[in-house]
């Protein structure tokens, strides 16, 4: 296996997408409660990050063995088929990395408390029945719900719990202003699964994966597509009025315009190869301006 084809394997350049809300928790942290724990986080993120790996790559595992079309699918557009991976291999990486992530998780829960293993179990129950048995989350109209929900709320979450831990209360208030820093963040991501299912729409029904598109149709998943876009800006925004995050985070509503614009281009044509990019574009053209104006916030307060 070559490493342009791991890369692939783990969805690599999809990783952004846990990376933002992880540095939104953070930054949530330093502004609301003025601390950080530098050690948690940097274990967090490694037990993050390689979690991610296996999910993406255990996806990419069950969708080839899971293939109805064999010809066009698995072995054309599957990365495992299409490269003629070892599954041996890639099932080793799976366990050995989501094995990893588990005792980094454990390891973390001894220092700040159980709370953190019910989050992590909600986490990688999630993340296993994504794409795992005769029912994944991935080919339901569930999808984008726990896409955005784990990793952009449940991470922004966990991060901003390990880092102030005792001063973090665990109240209806609290949880909702986690929620509200982080709708971003999860509607963004949500949109990058969104605009994968309407891109993959006929094949998708040809697998028998009947995504939120399926029972949605094109058209009314475009609109949803747009709507999430608005309600990210409008999160950001009461998130200055409740006085979540610095006036400077208004800074963000400067990527707009560049939001915009791929939201034009990927509404004309939603094409796989062409135009899914738009959304990744828009999660991290939106996150980047969120961070960079949040943390510009954090610095002058």
């Amino acid at each position: 296996m070559t490493i342009r084809n791991f890369l692939e394997l783990i969805e690599f350049k999809a990783k952004a997408a846990s990376v933002f809300p992880f540095c939104i928790g953070i930054l949530y942290s330093i502004f609301n409660y003025r601390t950080m724990d530098m050690l948690n986080s940097i274990i967090f993120f490694i037990a993050m990050f390689l979690f991610n790996t296996a999910v993406d790559a255990l996806d990419n595992y069950n969708d080839y063995f899971r293939a109805h079309s064999e010809h066009d699918y698995k072995q054309k557009t599957n990365i495992i088929g299409r490269e003629r991976l070892s599954t041996k291999w890639i099932l080793a990486y799976i366990i050995l990395s989501s094995g990893t992530a588990a005792l980094l998780g454990i390891y973390l829960v001894f220092k700040v408390g159980l709370t953190l293993l019910l989050l992590g179990i909600i986490c990688f129950i999630v993340g296993i029945a994504y794409s795992t048995g005769p029912r994944p989350i991935s080919a339901s109209p569930f999808g984008e719900l726990f896409a955005g929900f784990t990793m952009g709320f449940m991470i922004t979450l966990i991060c901003t719990y390990i880092n102030v831990v005792n001063a973090f209360s665990w109240t209806v208030f609290s949880i909702l202003s986690v929620f509200l820093i982080s709708l971003p963040s999860t509607l963004w991501i949500a949109n990058v699964m969104l605009a994968n299912n309407i891109c993959d729409f006929e094949e998708d029904t040809i697998e028998k994966r009947f995504t939120l598109v399926h029972y949605l149709g094109v058209k009314k998943a475009l609109q949803l597509f747009k709507w999430n876009n608005i309600l990210a800006y409008v999160a950001m925004i009461l998130a200055i009025f409740f006085h979540l995050a610095p006036i400077l985070l208004i800074l963000g509503l400067l990527s707009i315009p560049l939001v915009y614009r791929q939201l034009q281009l990927f509404s004309r044509k939603q094409i796989k190869r062409e135009t899914f990019v738009c959304s990744v574009r828009i999660l991290g053209i939106g996150s980047f301006f969120q961070i960079i104006s949040f943390i510009l916030g954090v610095i002058i307060v």
